[in-house]
């Protein structure tokens, strides 16, 4: 199905999203919505959303017009494993920022990946603490000044779409809300994957991260990123010091290895068998 007659409200609630003027957790929302309404789905029934802590936690719940849990910090993905493994049938999707996913939920990301887990999760970036008073966050880049690191972060950050594709997902993916189109083709080919599906969008925050490193608007941030993205397959080509500062998008790992629930089903399978 195109994009021709969409309109968000068909998927959300009559509220407010409580996010900051120019927050990026807007477009990953309607990029995500676009996305189902463009596989057809008119509704959000065969959705179920599991969320944490943080801002871009609060995209589906209460907002979308769907059932979501909203969990402690950095559990949504173990709870997201409890509704799969009992409704298979259903589109298990987690959202998340960097601090709830690959801070204090990273244990959880990297099994979901080496498991296989038949679920889709998007992480909003922002590359700091946005809600909590912009500390240094684990995908805060070097040298990047924080309430935390006021000379300057001293770590070097995490390589989230990476990680989760060296841990064995099916999908992993990084795209920045500057690539709306690439991204909406990205959550598209997430919902339509086994196994575990997971996108990295690389988000901005005028608010927090954006005060820190002088980019006062979101106009500022988005510029930032069309100027320092650069495309997997180019950057494959570039040695460290060229990518450094640099944001690498595209597409990490595209499988179709069988997912964990998948696999329960044939060991249950066999187990009866062995069992008569």
């Amino acid at each position: 199905m195109s994009s021709s007659g969409f309109s968000s409200r068909q998927y959300l609630r009559e509220m407010r999203f409580p996010f900051c003027p120019g927050c990026g957790d807007y477009a990953i929302a309607s990029t995500f919505l676009q996305a189902v309404h463009e596989l057809g789905f008119q509704d959000l029934k065969r959705f179920v959303f599991c969320s944490g802590i943080g801002c871009a936690s609060w995209i589906p719940s209460p907002y979308f017009k769907a059932d979501s849990i909203h969990t402690t910090h950095g559990r949504s993905i173990p709870v997201a494993l409890g509704v799969k493994l009992m409704r298979p049938d259903l589109n298990v999707v987690v959202f998340g920022g960097d601090g709830d996913l690959v801070g204090i939920g990273l244990s959880h990301l990297i099994h979901s990946a080496r498991r296989n887990l038949d679920i889709t999760a998007i992480m909003s970036n922002n590359m700091i603490y946005g809600m909590t008073g912009a500390q240094v966050a684990p995908t805060t880049p070097m040298s990047t000044k924080t309430t935390t690191t006021p000379y300057g972060s001293f770590e070097r950050p995490i390589d989230a779409a990476r990680v989760v594709a060296a841990g064995g997902a099916n999908y992993s993916a990084r795209w920045t809300t500057h690539h709306t189109g690439p991204l909406k083709d990205a959550v598209k080919t997430a919902l339509q994957t086994k196994g575990f599906a997971f996108i990295e969008v690389v988000s901005q925050c005028p608010t927090a991260y954006g005060r820190q490193i002088g980019l006062k608007t979101s106009k500022d941030i988005l510029n930032w990123f069309e100027k320092n993205s650069v495309a997997l397959e180019d950057a494959e080509g570039m040695s460290e010091e060229e990518l450094e500062g640099k944001i690498v998008v595209g597409e990490f790992a595209k499988r179709s290895a069988p997912g964990l629930v998948e696999n329960i089903h044939t060991m249950l399978k066999e187990a009866r068998k062995a069992a008569n």
